[in-house]
């Protein structure tokens, strides 16, 4: 990646009349950032030197960063503002992303319909520097760029979009070196850019916002909205426009405990929102028998589908091969899902076209320790409420489905279902309170260690849940067509 302006590309483009003019996808939102900063109009940029679509790997073909002044009237503070280009539809002729002319619902988003931004309050030190030498430019930080990038790196490679209301545990500072207590991210919508109805389509603009363990884990058991709006009600914790503070040392919760207990108040009236999360799953098929469903059958698993999804995926023709190019920051494995469409909450890699569903007699679930304390969220705070519960893993998808959940495969008569690669599994009313008690008497609320292995059984539902390290055996190398 390299740092330049805008500047000289527009002067090159006005100095030669071969040149051809910029996209229109692109021109669209230059222009809508023009009259948002106008007296910035080249600003400091960061650009791909080999672009996507020649096979580089960084899928943000730019991103701009703006000195925005803050607002004292409104408590809004300086800060810098990043602008990614390259998630939305560029160019509209298909060399990044595919036309759906055919689905009015995707043709009416300009490519995954929506760009990333940040907004990063400035340092004191950035600050001084501004007042004592005005006549100084004063460069932004560079690695809020490389997160908008690790971002989209992910969104292209699984094809995943992003939410207003999305959470992604990152697990680390922001920044990639300090000790900021802000290590994890909220979606937002950006408070200045709201939508663009641009040439190609509609774009959203999901801000990133920098949040704390808790907030993280508040938004993750609630509503990530809701703890969005809490954390715009003060400056301290963002403000109005959400600008993270990679300085701020104390949680929404810590400055304002009353929060909290309203926030545990709406949590049990009226449920989680959040629909499901990326995480390592595996499972079997086990028998409805006099066995106490300890007895294994081999031909509907986890490894199997797998295995079949692999050889699919490898001869489908219209695939797209960069989608399989391995990001060398791994993206947060219990990235959230919010959606609460069903099969909106389900978004897979690949699904055959006309997938037969499969009823199983029983199932055995085994799911990943760090995963754990979700098993606690699907039942108490979704199924309890009516809702569903998806667990995601890079070619298969998990469901837990409540009786009132409408348009499933599952129910009562045959309760566990595969359909293709996504795996649906029918919680009665009667089991719910069940399993609360057992999940809260193994503490799943609080999370699991590692390396501890848990087991529930209900053996008149022919259901189990394992809480281990999923154990995936090796995969055969698919056939090359």
């Amino acid at each position: 990646m390299a740092s330049g302006s805008q500047a000289d590309q527009s002067k090159k483009i006005n100095s030669n009349s071969l040149q051809p003019p910029p996209p229109a996808g692109l021109k669209c939102l230059i222009d809508m950032l023009h009259r948002i900063y106008p007296d910035q109009p080249n600003p400091l940029q960061v650009t791909t030197l080999l672009k996507y679509w020649l096979g580089g790997q960084d899928p943000l073909d730019y991103i701009s960063m703006y000195n925005n002044a803050g607002d004292k009237e409104r408590d809004v503070p300086a800060h810098w503002h990043y602008v990614s280009f390259g998630l939305s539809d560029l160019h509209g002729d298909g060399r990044v992303h595919s036309l759906n002319n055919d689905n009015a619902e995707i043709s009416s988003r300009s490519g995954m319909g929506f760009e990333l931004t940040f907004r990063l309050q400035k340092s004191r030190d950035e600050l001084m520097e501004e007042q004592n030498h005005p006549e100084k430019v004063v460069r932004p930080p560079t690695w809020p760029a490389n997160l908008l990038q690790s971002i989209a790196r992910y969104c292209f490679q699984t094809g995943n979009g992003l939410c207003f209301g999305d959470n992604i545990p990152w697990r680390r500072s922001l920044d990639g070196k300090s000790n900021s207590r802000l290590q994890n991210i909220l979606i937002a919508q950006d408070a200045q850019l709201g939508t663009l109805d641009g040439p190609f389509g509609m774009v959203d603009f999901c801000q990133i916002v920098g949040v704390t363990d808790m907030e993280l884990e508040q938004a993750s058991r609630w509503n990530g909205r809701g703890v969005l709006n809490y954390l715009r009600q003060d400056v301290q914790t963002g403000g109005e426009w959400l600008i993270t503070n990679m300085q701020r040392h104390l949680s929404l919760f810590e400055l304002f405990p009353e929060r909290l207990i309203s926030l545990q108040d709406d949590l049990e009236k009226q449920g989680s929102d959040l629909a499901g999360v990326n995480a390592e799953f595996t499972f079997r098929e086990i028998t409805n028998s006099s066995q106490a469903c300890k007895e294994i059958k081999k031909e509907i698993d986890s490894q199997s589908l797998n295995a079949q999804c692999m050889s699919d995926e490898n001869n489908h023709s219209m695939q797209d091969s960069k989608t399989k190019q391995q990001d060398e920051t791994p993206f947060p494995a219990s990235m959230s899902i919010s959606s609460n469409s069903l099969h909106k909450s389900c978004p897979l890699d690949y699904q055959p076209h006309t997938p037969e569903s499969i009823s199983l007699d029983g199932i055995e679930i085994t799911l990943a320790p760090y995963a754990a304390k979700y098993l606690m969220l699907a039942i108490k705070d979704r199924l309890r409420h009516g809702r569903h519960f998806t667990f995601k893993a890079q070619h298969l998808a998990l469901t837990f489905v409540a009786e009132s959940v409408t348009g499933s495969s599952v129910c009562k008569s045959a309760p566990y279902s595969v359909i293709g690669y996504w795996t649906q599994v029918l919680i009665p009313d009667d089991l719910v309170p069940r399993m609360i008690k057992d999940f809260q008497d193994a503490n799943l609320e609080i999370g699991v260690e590692n390396e501890q292995r848990l087991e529930f059984r209900w053996p008149d539902k022919c259901l189990s849940l394992i809480v281990d390290q999923p154990r995936f055996p090796a995969m055969p190398e698919p056939t090359i067509m």
